[in-house]
């Protein structure tokens, strides 16, 4: 595992966040007795000035955002209006985007409001609750803890059977809500609307309280969600301790990858020795993964090193992710809060608020797409304002490498903002279904705080499609089935695929549908718990993986090809002799072959083709075209010119995470040295969501500054002919060839030097 002298050379930058003392005001008027002393029996006397500043707010009868730091006490926040309303004979519904934060809140609730007795009763009302809980929800409970997906597709469509709870609804709290962007968030602010018109139809008007990580514009980002005013507070009174942040870069390696390219070693065994050293030490850590695999292979990493030292510390150790049994999660999180667990590699289902206080030390394996992401996962750390450390290992890869080695970038700039699109025709239409099938469409409901203008324009088209039928002034829907099954809110394209051991039957867990090509085909390594299983069988009707128990020495990691088609020009812009696009394409991707990649060090081993069907997407996309003038002005043959674009294209996806609230994994890339649709080389780089997501757009309101990034992470990388931190790509369908490190500069280069394309539009 190395020295820590031998460590210590990884270590780009070390950032110190000093501690900070906490500033307290009194409660606001309003609040029973009861409810201040049962906050003060938690051996809280006053709250920070944020904490009453957002109960007077929303005692007041104003919706309210609160976006402060990590451990800042959000939730003490929106638990005392909550409970006031309920006191009152309200109430309450609490929304988070997973079920272990709702399960969480609930234990926090019942702690808090045990001195009020049988007063409160909150219920987790989720797809693992049984029926017999469910039944006592809809009776007795005040206080309905859920997630956007049952609300829509259960709590909306049933709201019928739940007349005495929104008849009384006082309080809505939206928990993480800075989670709710693109796609998904845009598929949430649609399932607000449609919960404001039930609640109104039976006459309640809920005041909502939203908390964030600290994001920009959090006032203007809540209001797109909700469709209302929000006013927001985002002075951060709260105590903190102090931390300690460094910048990781792993070190490189004898193997070599595509094309010879060095190899660093991997974040995935830099994160594991890091969480083995720090459970040896005795400090509480998470490790936070982007991906369910890299949690697995993490936790199994570190348990068979664990093992070496002490056999005793390696059952501390486990993975947490999506995909698992409910009650595995369940046991899981009763292990972390119980102390049983000393370390965890999780996915971000953990980055959420769920309560893991008393963590010394948190390692990112890898930058987890946007800032806010970051502050959200280094804050589990030190939660008890004791000091903490937070660990950012960069993988091989042209933001991470970028940031490892330009910490400004991540300490001296802003949070980004939610991007997020209501209006999105793709996201509309069928909650405008939805919602008919609810409560029947009427022309308020076109007013801009509900479906809007771009609502109204829908109606017609539904109606032409037999969905909705007008009947004097109006809109019903027509069928039998109901409309909230026609679509997932989290854009995951279909039932998820059933993972299930072949020999005894037994269901390991699910993975999503528009993941399973390319993670469950045939051949592919699955980790599960610790334990590692190769798929025999993918059947696409049935949506079931079969697997089987097996621990080969290497990884898989799946390749597409990608043909992109432009549909419609929004808005073209010049840029010098080049120009600057934005519209609606469609893209069409199929998994053609899996790559075998030794543990580790990830060098490649061989290839298998693949026979899946393709897939198509309309999205959105930004677009730019070079002439030949400029391909001769920056020494660009046409032997080079292919590699040139392609090295471009995949630099610019890596980079532009730094723009917009997204990661890489969002956003797609097509490059071109004659497209059809243009005449002209071009690069596309597209949203990875139905409709688009925001992201391809803020690309094109930010191209000079984003490219300008780009074109600098690729010169100032040390290699010489391209390599996974500048211009390769970890999902290229083209096995990264043809690439032309030197080619894309000047490309680049050329087309920053022309004048800056007019601002467009916003």
């Amino acid at each position: 595992m190395g020295s820590p002298s031998d460590r210590s050379t990884r270590i780009t930058h070390t950032e110190h966040l000093p501690a900070r003392t906490g500033r307290h005001a009194p409660w606001p008027q309003g609040i029973p007795g009861a409810v201040t002393d049962a906050v003060r029996a938690t051996g809280i006397e006053q709250p920070w000035a944020h904490q009453a500043r957002t109960a007077e707010l929303a005692l007041g009868g104003s919706s309210v955002v609160l976006s402060t730091g990590t451990a800042s006490g959000k939730s003490l926040a929106y638990q005392v209006p909550l409970l006031t309303g309920v006191l009152a004979g309200g109430t309450g519904l609490y929304l988070a985007p997973t079920k272990a934060l709702a399960a969480d809140q609930r234990r926090a609730l019942r702690a808090l409001a045990a001195p009020l007795g049988s007063a409160v009763r909150p219920a987790v009302y989720d797809g693992d609750t049984p029926p017999e809980e469910r039944a006592w929800a809809r009776e007795h409970a005040n206080v309905l803890l859920t997630n956007p997906d049952m609300l829509h597709r259960a709590l909306l469509p049933g709201h019928r059977r739940w007349t005495a709870f929104w008849r009384r609804l006082r309080y809505v709290v939206i928990d993480e809500c800075h989670i709710y962007r693109g796609v998904f968030g845009s598929h949430v602010a649609q399932v607000l609307r449609r919960l404001r018109r039930v609640a109104a139809h039976h006459g309640a008007t809920p005041v909502f309280v939203l908390a964030s990580a600290t994001t920009a514009e959090p006032g203007a980002a809540a209001t797109r969600l909700t469709g209302l005013p929000v006013t927001e507070v985002t002075d951060d009174a709260a105590p903190r301790g102090e931390v300690v942040f460094a910048l990781w870069e792993p070190p490189l390696t004898e193997a070599h990858g595509e094309r010879g390219a060095p190899l660093r070693r991997t974040a995935t065994a830099e994160s594991a020795d890091l969480l083995t050293d720090l459970t040896v030490a005795g400090a509480r850590t998470v490790a936070f993964v982007r991906s369910r695999r890299g949690a697995e292979l993490i936790s199994l990493i570190a348990q068979e090193r664990l093992a070496e030292v002490d056999r005793s510390l390696a059952g501390r150790v486990a993975a947490y992710r999506g995909g698992y049994l409910p009650e595995e999660r369940r046991a899981l999180e009763q292990a972390l809060h119980s102390g049983e667990l000393l370390g965890l590699a999780a996915t971000n289902a953990l980055e959420l608020g769920v309560d893991i206080a008393g963590l010394d030390a948190v390692v990112l394996a890898g930058y987890p797409g946007t800032r806010a992401s970051l502050w959200q996962q280094a804050g589990r750390a030190g939660r008890r304002r004791q000091g903490a450390l937070a660990v950012l290992v960069a993988r091989d890869d042209p933001l991470d490498t970028y940031l490892v080695h330009h910490p400004d970038a991540l300490f001296r700039q802003p949070v980004e903002s939610t991007v997020l699109d209501p209006a999105n025709p793709y996201v509309l239409a069928p909650h405008l279904c939805a919602a008919a099938a609810e409560v029947p469409l009427t022309a308020a409901d076109g007013a801009e705080d509900l479906f809007g203008a771009a609502g109204a324009a829908l109606l017609p088209k539904l109606a032409d499609r037999a969905l909705l039928r007008r009947r004097g002034e109006s809109w019903y829907w027509t069928r039998r089935e109901r409309p909230a099954d026609l679509v997932d809110i989290r854009g995951q394209g279909g039932r998820p695929v059933q993972v299930v051991e072949e020999g005894t039957g037994r269901l390991l867990g699910t993975v999503d549908a528009s993941a399973a090509h390319s993670t469950v085909h045939e051949g592919a390594v699955h980790l599960h718990r610790g334990r590692s299983y190769v798929v025999r069988e993918l059947d696409l009707t049935d949506a079931v993986a079969l697997v089987e128990e097996s621990s080969p020495p290497w990884s898989t990691s799946a390749r597409d090809v990608t043909d992109i088609s432009i549909l419609e020009t929004e808005t073209e812009i010049p840029w010098g002799a080049a120009k600057l696009c934005f519209g609606t394409v469609e893209v069409t991707h199929q998994v053609v072959s899996y790559l075998r990649r030794k543990l580790l060090t990830g060098e490649i081993l061989g290839e298998t083709t693949l026979d899946l069907p393709p897939r198509s997407l309309r999205t959105r996309a930004v677009w730019w075209t070079v002439t030949e003038d400029q391909l001769d002005a920056a020494g660009i043959t046409p032997e080079i010119l292919p590699g040139a674009l392609h090295a471009a294209e995949h630099a610019a996806i890596g980079m532009l995470p730094l723009f917009a609230t997204c990661d890489r994994w969002d956003i797609g890339g097509v490059s071109t040295a004659l497209h059809p649709d243009t005449l002209l080389p071009t690069v596309f780089v597209h949203d990875g969501h139905p409709g688009g997501a925001g992201f391809a757009e803020r690309g094109f309101h930010v191209a000079r500054a984003w490219l300008t990034a780009t074109r600098d992470a690729i010169a100032a990388c040390g290699c010489e002919a391209g390599c996974p931190s500048c211009v390769q790509s970890p999902k290229c369908g083209n096995g990264n060839e043809p690439l032309h490190k030197r080619g894309a500069i000047r490309l680049l280069t050329e087309l920053l030097r022309q004048p800056a394309p007019p601002e467009p539009a916003p």
